[in-house]
Order: C-alpha cells, then sequence, then structure tokens
C-alpha cells in the first residue's frame, strides 16, 4: 500500500530536499516509522526519545486533522499525509 507523505519545507533538508516522500503503512505512525526508515535524520525533528510525536508536529490525513490520535490514523492506498511544523517566531 503506497501513501504519499507531504514534507513541510523546514523537514526537507532530511529528504534530499524532497516534497512529497511515498511510504508503506496501514497507520499514520507505521508511514512515518517508514519515512525515518529511509530517512533517518528526520526522526529527531518529529518523534520524542519515547517515540511519541513532538508537540510541534500536526498530521493531517487527506488534508483533515488527525488529531488526537494521530499515530493510530488508519489510511489507506493512495492516501496523503500532510506533516506540518507548528512554527513560531519573536
Amino acid at each position: 500500500m503506497s501513501v504519499k507523505v507531504h514534507i513541510h519545507l523546514t523537514l526537507r533538508r532530511f529528504t534530499n530536499g524532497q516534497e512529497l516522500v511515498e511510504v508503506e503503512g496501514e497507520t499514520v505512525g507505521e508511514c512515518l516509522r517508514d519515512l525515518v526508515r529511509k530517512f533517518p535524520e528526520i526522526e529527531s525533528s518529529i518523534f520524542d526519545k519515547k517515540g511519541n510525536l513532538l508537540n510541534i508536529v500536526e498530521i493531517y490525513v487527506n488534508l483533515e486533522s488527525a488529531y488526537p490520535d494521530e499515530l493510530g490514523k488508519q489510511v489507506k492506498d493512495g492516501d496523503d499525509i500532510h506533516l506540518t511544523l507548528m512554527l513560531a517566531g519573536g
């Protein structure tokens, strides 16, 4: 099953500039783990040391929020996951 992950601009340095990465999985969590398998350096930018999403990470599946159980959200072939970071400046 192929799912497309749309990579936030600030994370593309970990994906060799790719905006879109195809991954495999039946849940958002499995898909993100496949993304980390392909691009290991991205892991610390989306997951904490316990494997939970960082507070600044927002996940959307087919443009709808996956909150509150982002990692457990089911996906199917052809779905789109948007990996977004909530950034603030001062």
